[in-house]
């Protein structure tokens, strides 16, 4: 009777241990919040009550159990907005926070969520999941935050949507530094990651996974099954730099950047789809730096990136590198792979900088080829043939290629021994998904550790019926990849129906003020033909196009105090002009936007305007960008400065915006600053601006330009000065070109404007 005892007391404890503990506690203010946190006990479930939590710093700890977590989540998922200047941290054991929606506001620590209350107490076994996360930006763009970094072991973000993030530092982040946060194995899972904008300068990641100091360490993070979309801040959507990550069947759309092990060891790239549009160089694929990685059965379609966006980027290391900088590529393998109408996918020695040597510390020389690294097993499939699948920056010596074929259409290319010469034809499996229907009898390398690689893309076991790249031969189920429902909150979506621009006439000055104030985003003022006197800065902060009615032709003169523009573009405001005729008083502005405060990106287009007796046609001030400015057939006269974008001058590779184009335009009587683009910095982590002047005239101007250039661009990676006339331009210089980088001039007449130079290797600040 006594061990009957026993054994029924033992089981009952047992299963009372077990027992999920749920105990409900609604909250709606941040003095409920914090008593309930104060006093949760495992199976605590605090419930925030529907409404908005302005300027409200949560600290949400306590000690749950694996059992029995304590949670902290929304009575309404989707309904508990955190806005103002707020911020989410968490520490103890097992916690789970969901349902959240961060909006309207920033941070006011580092962290818009920290996986730790301080130093000492750090997160395990703790959960964010289906939340939001939008536009919750730092006013200033240079005040780098994280939105989510991770701290502890053992924590997870999962179905959430995170998006618009335009200040500095990653979007995601896991810190290693402490014996806390080593061997982590925290998950990131499930997510969307909606469109983080193009940034202009560096610290632009969506995810980093610790940093060069703690690149030796071992993190074990895992992400997964996430879609990134327009993930566009700089050149490494995520940036690995610790030890034993995984990064599996992840989807890149229509990302400019790429994968990158760009410090620390061993990772796995394994079953991710990187897809682009045939069209866009800068949507990137795998960039490889450092050692042991191993890429397998991933699915490349239409990325037609070049050296550090190529579809599979191998760089050269600096012999001896410190921490923060390039380490040789040693021990990788590339199997199994698939590479559809991509343009020269494999390219080696990406990033060598020999020929920089006389502007170069030695320290910063990539000289250091790849080693003992594998390409085997690889398909690739190309519509149109493509003469180059293989590009040597440098050589690939180092390099060992079995059994990869491809389908070139019968064009010829340098590469034969490498990649053999194959028929075969495509299968449509889903949207963007083009699967090869290869022969059974081709060959399959199978190298040390192969054996290892066990499935393929889809699951597909290897093992039964193996062949090359990233799928086994079969029927192929549709993946759906692209279906948004499949990640992110479950209760939020960033679809949004197209609606045909609403369009209000405009009949005189004051309906003019009216109306741009009361359109909605999208809308269209036009403008009844005549003068429209404005005194007061007009607010651009949404959207919006104004334009003549018709055949029409308004002019809106404007009067406004020293150094206002007539149109201030605020954070949001993207503004076309057509066919209007702006005119100032020689002291103030045309357009220019917020100097202090700029949240978020403005834009501009003029076409078929004049400009004239302004002090500036565009005035950019530091700390702002726009993803795209451009002039079209428009004549701009009389000015004192014209397009200046040259006041981010800390040299840390930041920009004012991604792309500036004038087209058909004539400057006449522009005294300074006539086209002003300024990028410093020795800084490749970004596509480095882009400038296209073309088919344009320039006369009588550059009279006051202090350094005799008329066109300033120092810095920019990409220039393009085409089919121009420059007449009577007292300068030394027109132009200035970056030799080493994508600069170009042709088909441009010169009469009287001194001349075009090539300055092959331009010294610039390094930043590291």
């Amino acid at each position: 009777m006594n061990k009957l005892f026993l054994t029924i007391s033992l089981f009952l404890t047992l299963i009372s241990c077990n027992e999920k503990v749920t105990n409900s506690i609604l909250v709606s203010n941040n003095i409920e919040l914090k008593e309930a946190i104060e006093n949760a006990k495992a199976g605590d479930d605090i419930v925030l009550k529907e409404g908005i939590y302005k300027d409200i710093e949560i600290k949400f700890y306590g000690e749950g159990t694996k059992e029995n977590p304590i949670s902290l989540r929304a009575e309404t998922v989707g309904k508990v907005f955190i806005e103002g200047v707020s911020n989410l941290r968490i520490g103890g054991n097992y916690l789970e926070v969901s349902g959240l929606f961060f909006r309207n506001g920033y941070t006011p620590t580092k962290d818009a969520i920290a996986f730790k209350i301080n130093n000492d107490t750090v997160a395990n076994y703790s959960s964010v999941t289906n939340c939001v996360i939008l536009d919750y930006n730092q006013l200033q763009r240079d005040k780098d935050d994280l939105w989510v970094q991770f701290y502890g072991t053992h924590n997870k973000l999962a179905n959430c949507y995170i998006a618009g993030k335009t200040n500095g530092g990653p979007t995601v982040r896991v810190d290693l530094k402490g014996n806390q946060s080593i061997r982590n194995y925290h998950q990131i899972v499930n997510n969307h990651f909606g469109p983080r904008p193009r940034k202009g300068g560096a610290r632009g990641e969506t995810i980093q996974l610790g940093s060069s100091f703690t690149s030796m360490s071992p993190s074990n993070t895992t992400i997964a099954n996430n879609l990134f979309e327009e993930c566009n801040g700089e050149v490494e959507i995520i940036s690995s730099k610790t030890n034993f990550n995984l990064i599996k069947n992840n989807v890149f759309y229509k990302s400019e950047g790429s994968v990158v092990t760009r410090h620390g060891n061993y990772a796995t790239i394994d079953g991710n789809y990187f897809i682009g549009d045939g069209e866009n160089k800068q949507f990137g694929g795998i960039r490889i730096v450092n050692t042991g990685h191993t890429i397998i059965n991933n699915y490349f379609y239409n990325i037609i990136g070049e050296n550090f966006r190529s579809p599979l980027a191998v760089m050269n290391g600096i012999p001896k590198s410190p921490l923060n900088r390039y380490n040789q590529v040693t021990d990788v393998v590339v199997a199994y792979n698939t590479y559809v109408n991509c343009k020269s996918p494999w390219q080696f020695g990406v990033g060598t900088n020999i020929a920089q040597a006389a502007v170069l510390p030695k320290s910063e020389i990539r000289s250091a080829r790849a080693l003992r690294t594998v390409v085997a097993n690889n398909v690739i499939y190309n519509k149109e043939g493509d003469k180059n699948p293989i590009i040597e920056h440098d050589k690939a010596d180092g390099v060992k290629f079995k059994d990869n074929i491809i389908n070139n259409q019968g064009v010829d290319y340098a590469d034969s021994k490498r990649i053999k010469a194959t028929s075969f034809e495509l299968t449509k499996v889903g949207e963007q998904v083009y699967l090869p229907k290869l022969k059974s009898d081709l060959d399959i390398y199978t190298g040390f550790g192969f054996n290892t690689i066990t499935e393929d893309l889809f699951g597909n076991s290897r093992k039964k019926a193996n062949s090359i790249g990233a799928t086994v031969q079969g029927e192929f189920k549709d993946p759906s990849i692209l279906d948004k429902t499949k990640y992110g909150a479950d209760w939020y979506s960033n679809v949004v129906e197209a609606k045909e621009a609403k369009v209000y006439a405009v009949n005189n000055s004051s309906e003019l003020i009216a109306k741009l104030k009361e359109a909605e985003n999208g809308a269209v003022l036009e403008l009844k033909e005549g003068t429209y006197a404005i005194s007061k800065s007009l607010i651009i902060n949404k959207t919006i196009t104004i334009q003549s009615k018709e055949s029409e032709k308004a002019k809106i003169t404007y009067s406004g105090l020293d150094d206002s523009p007539l149109f201030e573009l605020n954070p949001y405001g993207l503004l076309n002009i057509k066919n209007i005729t702006l005119s100032g008083n020689g002291k103030n502005h045309a357009f220019a936007n917020l100097n202090k405060n700029m949240s978020n990106h403005f834009g501009l287009t003029v076409s078929g305007s004049q400009i004239s007796n302004f002090n500036y046609v565009l005035k950019a001030y530091k700390q702002t960008f726009a993803e795209e400015v451009t002039f079209k057939n428009s004549t701009i006269s009389n000015c004192e400065n014209g397009i200046e974008l040259s006041e981010e001058i800390n040299d840390r590779g930041d920009y004012n915006t991604e792309y500036l184009t004038v087209d058909n335009c004539t400057f006449n009587n522009v005294k300074q600053n006539v086209i002003d683009y300024y990028r410093g910095g020795y800084d490749e982590s970004t596509i480095g601006g882009n400038l296209l002047v073309s088919n344009s005239t320039f006369t009588n101007s550059g009279s006051k330009e202090k350094n005799k250039m008329l066109l300033n661009h120092r810095g920019i990676v990409n220039v393009n000065i085409t089919n121009n006339t420059f007449k009577n331009n007292k300068v030394q210089f027109v132009s200035i070109l970056w030799g080493a980088k994508n600069n170009t001039a042709s088909k441009n007449t010169l009469v009287n404007s001194g001349k075009i130079k090539t300055e092959e290797n331009l010294v610039m600040k390094l930043m590291y």
